[in-house]
């Protein structure tokens, strides 16, 4: 069996956006011209949500089902599960986690501005970022295998669980609590460890 086009676009856009970051982040600091923070935020950001949700959201690890049992076998063949949560893992730190600290920068003051202390509009930022990109993967790439009806595990930063999930129903689809709140509860500690690691490495 074949992938559709839909199915096509999404293993893509699986792959891109996890091994390209993770491909310029090591040239970068292979060259020497990626700061020694930024590099640090990019491994615990990926720990973050390694050990915060995805682990858990792809082998159903406590009440929920795992992500082959959510989608065809042709994605699983595509995608395969044992690397589901590393891919997404990479994608949540290079392109979603470095590319909110990069729009943080130009839109705060640079590095200076954003991430010596903590900063409301700078959160402000990332929380949009980070919300507003989670909201178009859940309504679009993942809509499949996220939808209602599939029961997600409990994770560290999903503590409500399958168990309180509200549902919202936008334009034929639908967004759920549940898979809304890793990125709303990682927002303060990706700008809490982002001006931790910032500090370290560049003191006042």
């Amino acid at each position: 069996m074949e992938l559709s086009s839909a199915q096509e676009a999404t293993v893509v856009t699986v792959y891109a956006s996890a091994l390209i970051p993770m491909f310029i982040v090591v040239f970068l600091r292979f060259i020497g011209r990626l700061p020694e923070w930024l590099f640090s935020l990019y491994l615990a950001t990926f720990a973050l949500c390694a050990v915060g949700w995805e682990l858990w959201l792809t082998y159903g690890i406590v009440d929920g089902l795992d992500v082959a049992s959510r989608r065809p076998a042709v994605m699983n063949e595509a995608i395969p599960v044992h690397i589901n949560w590393l891919l997404n893992s990479l994608a949540d730190a290079g392109a979603i986690g470095l590319v909110g600290a990069l729009l943080a920068k130009w839109l705060c003051g640079g590095w200076e501005g954003a991430f010596r202390r903590w900063r409301w509009s700078v959160f402000a930022v990332l929380l949009a970022w980070f919300v507003g990109q989670n909201l178009w993967v859940e309504l679009t790439i993942y809509q499949a295998q996220l939808a209602e009806g599939y029961r997600l595990s409990w994770a560290p930063l999903i503590p409500t669980g399958p168990w309180l999930n509200p549902v919202l129903e936008l334009a034929g689809r639908t967004v759920q609590l549940q898979t809304q709140l890793p990125w709303l509860l990682a927002t303060p500690m990706f700008y809490g460890l982002a001006i931790r690691f910032y500090n370290r490495g560049n003191p006042a």
